[in-house]
């Protein structure tokens, strides 16, 4: 692990902060490298408003959206809402059909099957479309590119508004509105929005022509909230507001669907990581091994009794998946070695027989693994369908767009993306991709780095310091849990390993006599002889809350030792 400390901000800086917010010089400096300067900022990012959410209307094209969905409502029209099978795209579907039902009824809903349709708009959704007399698709979470398709609909007279947040081609779809803030001629204020962000900021405007406000729309942030999250997009400047308030409405009031799912795992409070790693696997189940349609009744439904039925079937449909996913990493893995490839700057691995729901997964786990952009594989009709991971600071969606002249279609962001090619082009483009990363690659983006914000000593952490940051909540991208690195630490005499296979590492740590501080590093029970002898060591670290028998103490989460 590389550790890299961030560079400290300005002295005075730090001072004008510190005297501002009345904190101290660790809380400014943590609040300064999130790049809040001033007091207002801090107040924002410290107390978000749903106030502070932008004005949909600024949206390229919201205007016309907005105009065609009256118009369909007047004309008696029948709407379809669409959306990819994943979280981002389910609750997309859930969060815009259920608003529109909420008032008008001639609405439903599609999810493109992942291994007969594939990702995004399809071809099969359209003719359903026409053979059930709807004239109008609301597509979410997708079709940014979906240049053929959308044509292929107006031949047939179909409209389509497009609600994405990939990244557009050169070229638009010929759709009544595309509604998209990462297009070059938009200027709306915040381009990070996941695709129910997107979806909920047409639900805004068509709301405020209704004489609503967002108080009335509260009900729907626990989708956009669990999108976020599962779609690791930053958690910054609007996407902090909704996941707040979503998380919040999680935690107090959630939707019939998401209390089947926590009642299952028997959480109390949930962050945006439990957001990701409980409900959000659960979600993802239904389209990785059934159908995503599973996870959009979920999420719709109001019935108790329904909802605990469904949720019992995603559940099972997790397990499957969850064993599934590890076989193949394990098929993954061994592949790796038997090619010799476990020294190059790619893994890129194929197996026909592979479950196209969880490539993604192994993909992602073969990145954790060997540290580099990972593509894996898989049989899919008459073509082969890959996910693609990357490794933080390199862009894949670059070096698919380098290597486009070998693959039928792709699409995606700077860390993950999807992509099909024929069987033919398979070793050309594996090579090409190969030739691609080693040239643009920056070697050190090939280790995993761990970002320290600050080197402390331990006299400086207390209750009150535990307090401010558990207020920098919601962690995620952009907005990552403050890391912390001491030196000359000791282990206080009791250092063990715990867990299966005595994998994790459990010790007290103390610095120049202060302490001791409980510390838990998962997976480091390696490490355990580095910690004998009262050795000195350095420690990197997040902080974190330990319950024992009603008792609440703080404790280092460790990350590295050396």
């Amino acid at each position: 692990m590389r550790w890299t400390i961030k560079p400290k901000p300005e002295q005075k800086d730090i001072d004008a902060l510190s005297k501002a917010l009345k904190v101290d010089d660790l809380v400014a400096q943590l609040l300064l490298q999130r790049g809040i300067t001033t007091y207002e900022q801090a107040k924002k990012f410290f107390r978000p408003q749903l106030s502070d959410l932008h004005d949909p209307f600024l949206m390229k094209d919201m205007d016309i959206a907005v105009a065609r969905i009256e118009q369909a409502i007047l004309r008696n029209e029948n709407i379809l809402v669409f959306g990819d099978y994943d979280v981002d795209g389910t609750t997309s579907v859930a969060l815009v059909s259920s608003y529109l039902m909420s008032y008008y009824p001639n609405v439903a809903t599609y999810i493109p099957d992942r291994y007969d349709e594939g990702y995004g708009v399809s071809y099969k959704g359209i003719d359903f479309s026409e053979d059930n007399n709807f004239s109008l698709i609301i597509a979410l979470d997708c079709g940014v590119k979906a240049i053929e398709k959308v044509a292929y609909a107006k031949e047939k007279g179909i409209d389509f508004i497009i609600c994405d947040h990939h990244r557009p081609g050169d070229t638009l779809p010929s759709a009544i509105a595309v509604l998209d803030p990462k297009r070059d001629d938009c200027n709306y204020p915040y381009s990070e929005l996941c695709g129910c962000g997107v979806g909920f900021k047409l639900v805004q405007a068509l709301a405020s022509r209704k004489g609503q406000t967002i108080d009335d729309l509260v009900q729907y942030l626990d989708l956009v909230a669990t999108a976020i999250g599962a779609d690791i997009v930053p958690i910054t400047g609007e996407n902090r507001v909704l996941a707040y308030y979503g998380l919040q409405r999680i935690n107090t009031d959630p939707r019939t669907g998401f209390k089947a799912i926590i009642n299952q795992v028997k959480k109390t409070t949930l962050t945006i990581t439990d957001v990701v790693f409980i409900i959000a696997p659960r979600i993802n189940a239904a389209g990785r091994m059934k159908h995503g349609h599973h996870a959009v009744n979920l999420l719709v439904e109001n019935d108790t009794k329904q909802a605990t039925k469904i949720a019992s079937e995603i559940e099972k449909f997790n397990l499957d998946r969850r064993s599934l996913d590890q076989e193949t990493t394990k098929e993954a893995l061994a592949q790796i070695r038997e090619n010799n490839e476990e020294e190059g700057f790619t893994s890129v691995v194929y197996k026909a027989d592979w479950h196209k729901g969880v490539i993604g997964i192994v993909a992602s786990r073969l990145t954790d693994t060997y540290y580099r952009p990972t593509l894996v594989f898989t049989k899919s009709g008459d073509k082969l369908a890959a996910s693609a991971r990357s490794v933080k600071g390199f862009d894949v969606y670059n070096a698919l767009q380098a290597c486009a002249n070998y693959l039928e279609q792709f699409g995606g962001h700077k860390y993950a993306a999807g992509l099909t090619l024929l069987e033919t082009q398979y070793e050309t483009f594996k090579k090409q991709f190969e030739k691609v990363v080693s040239e643009t690659i920056d070697p050190r983006f090939l280790s995993p780095e761990i970002s320290v914000d600050a080197v402390i000593n331990l006299k400086e952490i207390s209750p009150k310091l535990m307090r401010i940051i558990k207020q920098f909540e919601p962690f995620g991208p952009g907005n990552r849990t403050p890391v912390f690195m001491a030196e000359k630490l000791q282990d206080s005499g009791y250092a063990k390993g715990v867990g299966q296979d005595k994998a994790h590492l459990k010790m007290a740590v103390v610095q120049d006599g202060y302490g001791p501080f409980g510390a838990i590093g998962f997976n480091l029970g390696e490490k355990l002889p580095l910690v004998f002898n009262r050795n000195y060591f350095d420690a990197v670290f997040s902080l974190d809350e330990n319950e024992w028998q009603g008792n609440i103490s703080i404790q280092l989460k460790l990350k590295d030792l050396k």
